[in-house]
């Protein structure tokens, strides 16, 4: 299995991130991609990808509920590391209008180099939109000139979106909110060829049954895989071979 999307360099993970790896690996985890949040972050991503080079792979990127006035500055970084070494997504980048709205001219402009970034290191990206599907579908459509490929991480838009996401050249990342009864993904499962899709954890976050309200860590990620499996009336084995191949041939990892 590949988690294609893990914050697992956070200080959440300080006490036991060994051992955490360790039981990723026992879970039959080949790699974890981490997804960049800001300039802060930078240093203790790069850390543990170069503690654990057979299993952490970075992404580089501003995540847009980090987009302030003078977000200029965390790009200049970000397009620094961009041109200096390889990663394999630019991310975790896109939109957001659940948190703060207030900067949304902001977060859009950021968006938006952030993609034409993508495109000048040929690299993919790791897209968060929350409570913004449609805004984000609408800068990806723009700046769509063939040349940009990657995830809707964490998809909670509608099947039309999801459609409209694959139409440009995009996957559906599927995590632990699948597994929620009120998580309202079981239809979408249904409706999307499981080709489309990729699994992620996003840990620490949206932990999946049995582990809800707690933290969520890359080993749990079996949980979706059985999800989506029961839902599509098809073996685990077979999501976790095509979702690993997909994530391959986004990702390139």
């Amino acid at each position: 299995m590949i988690d294609t999307h893990a914050h697992i360099y956070l200080d959440d993970f300080k006490e036991d991130r060994h051992a955490l790896l360790d039981r990723a690996r026992e879970r039959g985890l080949q790699k974890i991609l981490m997804p960049n949040i800001d300039s802060s972050s930078i240093d203790d991503l790069l850390a543990l990808e170069a503690s654990a080079p057979d299993l952490c792979v970075g992404m580089m990127g501003l995540h847009p509920c980090y987009v302030k006035k003078g977000f200029e500055k965390d790009l200049y970084e970000v397009e620094s590391w961009l041109a200096k070494k390889r990663f394999c997504a630019v991310g975790e980048i896109g939109t957001d209008l659940y948190w703060d709205k207030s900067l949304w001219a902001e977060q859009q402009e950021a968006f938006q180099i952030q993609l034409n970034l993508a495109k000048q290191h040929t690299l993919p990206v790791s897209i968060h939109s929350r409570e913004s599907t449609a805004e984000a579908l609408a800068i990806v459509e723009k700046l769509q000139d063939g040349k940009l490929k990657g995830v809707f991480h964490c998809y909670s838009g509608t099947i039309a979106q999801a459609e409209e996401a694959i139409k440009l050249g995009f996957y559906l990342g599927i995590g632990g909110v699948a597994t929620f009864k009120k998580g309202e993904l079981n239809d979408l499962l249904k409706t999307i060829d499981l080709k489309h899709l990729v699994l992620e954890t996003d840990s620490p976050y949206l932990a999946p049954v049995p582990y809800r309200g707690k933290r969520n860590e890359p080993s749990y990620l079996h949980y979706i895989a059985e999800k989506i499996a029961l839902v599509k009336n098809i073996s685990v084995e077979e999501v976790i071979a095509q979702t690993t191949t997909t994530a391959k041939t986004i990702f390139t990892v």
